[in-house]
C-alpha cells in the first residue's frame, strides 16, 4: 500500500476525532465547587484554561470570584418587599413562605394569573438563546431600605445579577451583547422580565458593563454556565 493511501486512511478517523472534540469545546463552561474552592474550567475553541479561586463565606453572605467577576450574595430580610411584586405565588404558596421554606429553585410560580414552569436543572444546563435583554431595578437606589429577589437574596442594582422567567434560581449565565460583542458572567436570582419579546432582565450595573444602559435594550446571547460541587 502506497504512503499516500496510508495517510488518507489515517486522516479520516483523525479528522472525525478532532471534529468531535472541537464541537464539544465550543462555549462549554464548567465550574466546580469543593470545600471553599471554586475550580473553573473554561472551554473555548482555542483550548482550555483552568483557574482556581478561593471562596470566602460568613453569616448570611458569600463573596467569591469567577474569572475577573466578583459575586457577593446576601440574604435579604423578610421585611423587604419583592423586586417582582407581581408574583402572586410560588409553588402554590405565598412568595415569601416559599422562599422561607426553600421551595423556589425550579418551582412553578404565578404572575398576573399566568402560571410559569421553570426548566429542570438538566434542561437548563444546555440552555442557549438569542433575544432581547433589558435592565431593571435602578429606581431602588432612591428608595428606603432594600428589595428581595425571587429566591430571597438582596437585590443589588449595581451587581452582576439578572432575572429570567424559566432558569432555576440561582443559575449562572454568560451574556454576550451581540451588538458590541462584550460579555459578562451573571447570577440569575430573580424572575422576569414579564414583557413580551424579552428573554432576560439585567441589573443596571450589568447593563452598563455590556454597554446598553442608556439605550435600554440590546440583542444578546444567553448561555448557562455549569456549576458543580
Amino acid at each position: 500500500m502506497g504512503f499516500g493511501k496510508i495517510v488518507k486512511l489515517l486522516s479520516i478517523p483523525f479528522l472525525l476525532t478532532a471534529l468531535f472534540f472541537w464541537s464539544c469545546s465550543i462555549f462549554k463552561t464548567t465550574y466546580k465547587v469543593t470545600k471553599g474552592t471554586v475550580k473553573t474550567t473554561y472551554k473555548i475553541t482555542k483550548g482550555t484554561v483552568k483557574t482556581t479561586y478561593k471562596v470566602t463565606k460568613f453569616a448570611g453572605k458569600a463573596a467569591y470570584q469567577i474569572g475577573k467577576y466578583t459575586f457577593i450574595v446576601i440574604k435579604a430580610p423578610f421585611t423587604w418587599p419583592l423586586m417582582r411584586g407581581e408574583i402572586e405565588s410560588i409553588d402554590d404558596l405565598p412568595p415569601k413562605d416559599a422562599i422561607r421554606q426553600g421551595r423556589v429553585k425550579k418551582s412553578p410560580y404565578v404572575v398576573r394569573g399566568k402560571r410559569y414552569v421553570p426548566m429542570s436543572v438538566k434542561e437548563a444546563s444546555n440552555y442557549r438563546q438569542k433575544g432581547v435583554a433589558s435592565w431593571y431595578g435602578y429606581e431602588t437606589l432612591r428608595q428606603k431600605g432594600g428589595h428581595m429577589t425571587a429566591n430571597g437574596e438582596a437585590f443589588d442594582p449595581n451587581g452582576l445579577n439578572a432575572a429570567h422567567k424559566y432558569l432555576p434560581l440561582p443559575t449562572y449565565v454568560r451574556v454576550t451583547n451581540l451588538e458590541n460583542h462584550q460579555h459578562i458572567i451573571l447570577r440569575v436570582n430573580d424572575r422576569g422580565p414579564f414583557v413580551q419579546g424579552r428573554i432576560i432582565d439585567l441589573s443596571a450595573g450589568a447593563a452598563k458593563k455590556l454597554g446598553f444602559f442608556k439605550k435600554g435594550t440590546a440583542r444578546v446571547l444567553v448561555e448557562t454556565i455549569q456549576l458543580k460541587g
